[in-house]
């Protein structure tokens, strides 16, 4: 699986963009704010067709501009597949895949899957919860892509629950939709509630791998799923218990949200603690620390999923190496997947890469 062309139209800084990749790693070149990091998340839009830095669609529209296209030529085995989006700043968005006409996500993270390391990975470790949690959603999607459509029945349902409830439920027919929106969330958030219970399992031993290999040790390093409303940490051995649990809570919570005018119950509210030392690494690991344990989940994330899918996911390397000392640096390079690579950086290129191709980058043109 690999990316092979790349064309843009309007998207951030780049008025036209036609560049194409070989199998190895190309390096990206460039000062800062010249459009390296905006050429990734194109390509990361296409996998997954989000934004890898959580901005919305129309922000990636180039300023004056109604849309931007993004067109990505995909290769895997001896099969070839075209991806156009026309990304719009007001209304939908338009993908074809072989010119057919694409309505959900899933169906796009079939055909490429990538794995982004960046300076911004370090807020998984010392963020608040929802860092986390998007961490083992997206990588559900990108090994078992129908869980995009759960994730998203879950925050349909979670938006159309929360409205319901800022309204007010002061009839029978309310209060009739309320219960029906009780069963889908508990429906939908027990399913996805599992497949991160499923996954943090799974990850768990590669995440250590990772660190040992990293750093050379493994410092009480552990997870632990954790979800208010059931009480304390959740372990796949209660993978049965999830939806019962869920009910349960939203029936013992409901005096509460009708109060409160917002749903309490849910995944959308749980954490994924990060343990080093037996502590909590948000607030006592060292910025060391918290740096390989953020390096290690990118590695172990992107071990995990190629094993799912059986091929290698594209790596997207954003500048990451200009916040690594000398030895975490030189260990990530002897520990990177041999898959294909994108790699920007603003300075020299780290011992031990070798480029197939360099791209140099000003003003949103490639130069070079």
């Amino acid at each position: 699986m690999r990316l092979s062309r790349l064309w843009l139209r309007d998207f951030r800084c780049y008025d036209e963009l036609d560049a194409t990749f070989g199998e190895g790693c190309t390096v990206i070149t460039g000062a800062n704010g010249q459009g390296k990091t905006s050429l990734l998340e194109a390509v990361a839009w296409v996998a997954g067709g989000r934004s890898f830095r959580g901005v919305p669609d129309a922000a990636l529209v180039a300023a004056g501009h109604d849309e931007a296209i993004v067109r990505a030529e995909i290769v895997d085995d001896e099969r070839t597949t075209l991806t156009e989006a026309a990304l719009r700043a007001v209304g939908r968005n338009r993908v074809l895949v072989n010119k057919q006409p694409v309505t959900r996500r899933r169906d796009m993270l079939e055909h490429l899957r990538v794995t982004v390391f960046s300076p911004d990975d370090l807020a998984v470790v010392k963020s608040g919860p929802a860092r986390r949690r998007d961490y083992l959603d997206e990588l559900l999607e990108a090994g078992a892509p129908r869980l995009a459509s759960v994730r998203t029945d879950f925050e349909r349902v979670l938006r159309q629950r929360n409205a319901l409830l800022r309204g007010g439920v002061r009839d029978a027919e309310a209060r009739t939709t309320l219960l029906v929106l009780d069963d889908r969330l508990a429906t939908t958030g027990g399913e996805l509630v599992r497949g991160r219970l499923q996954l943090a399992e799974r990850l768990s031993p590669e995440i250590a791998r990772a660190y040992e290999s990293l750093a050379g040790s493994t410092p009480g390093l552990g997870m632990r799923y954790e979800a208010e409303w059931c009480e304390g940490a959740l372990d796949p051995a209660r993978l049965d218990d999830v939806d019962r649990l869920l009910r349960g809570a939203l029936e013992t919570q409901r005096r509460r949200e009708l109060d409160r005018g917002m749903t309490l119950v849910g995944p959308h509210r749980d954490d994924w603690r990060l343990l080093l030392h037996g502590l909590d690494a948000r607030s006592h690991a060292s910025q060391g620390e918290q740096r390989t344990l953020a390096l290690a989940l990118r590695l172990a994330g992107h071990r995990l999923v190629a094993a799912t899918i059986e091929r290698d996911p594209v790596l997207l390397l954003d500048d990451v190496f200009s916040e690594l000392d000398a030895d975490r640096s030189a260990a990530l390079v002897a520990h990177l997947p041999t898959t294909q690579t994108l790699l920007t950086t603003a300075g020299i290129v780290p011992p031990g890469i070798e480029a197939e191709r360099q791209l140099r980058v000003h003003a949103g043109k490639v130069v070079a």
